[in-house]
């Protein structure tokens, strides 16, 4: 599967084709192999998988982690970032349509995140973006990521420690 998802557009439509994964049975960031297995994906998930894909054909495979305000009752996002012609593009999975995919056309990680930040919002209206992190090379982690059984927690947490960047002031 990861062998025919040449492009993002292409890995981004076959994202959107899985069901979103509500976690009933509890949270789990899930290798690539499992969300095909289990045909289902959430954001980090998808980005995972994403991530994977852009590497089989010779790309980075980089994610990236953005987070709201803490305590608005809203969620962090995770989103697979590629690159054409030197500018930055981003594959991801959400129930927010507006969260999704966006074109290579961002100079730095911080112009493609401040697209988000319009559509970024709780209920009532207010805008909740805050932050991102730093890019993470999932090569850091061997090709273990992959296939992996068990819950990629690691992964995670690794996420969250990089050091962030506030988008506005």
């Amino acid at each position: 599967i990861l062998e025919r998802l040449t492009t993002p557009i292409k890995i981004q439509d076959f994202l959107d084709s899985l069901p979103m994964n509500w976690e009933k049975h509890g949270d789990t960031p899930m290798s690539p192999r499992r969300v095909l297995c289990e045909k289902k994906a959430h954001c980090i998930e998808s980005a995972m998988l994403a991530a994977a894909a852009l590497w089989v054909h010779g790309e980075p495979p980089l994610i990236m982690n953005i987070s709201p305000r803490f305590g608005k009752g809203d969620y962090d996002h995770v989103i697979a970032l590629y690159k054409r012609r030197g500018y930055f593009g981003a594959i991801s999975k959400t129930n927010h349509a507006t969260l999704r995919f966006r074109d290579p056309i961002y100079r730095t990680p911080r112009e493609l995140v401040l697209s988000y930040f319009h559509e970024w919002f709780i209920e009532g209206g207010e805008k909740t973006l805050e932050c991102y992190s730093k890019p993470l090379d999932m090569r850091r982690f061997g090709t273990e990521w992959i296939t992996a059984e068990k819950d990629l927690w690691n992964i995670a947490d690794a996420l969250s420690v990089l050091p962030h960047y506030n988008v506005v002031p």
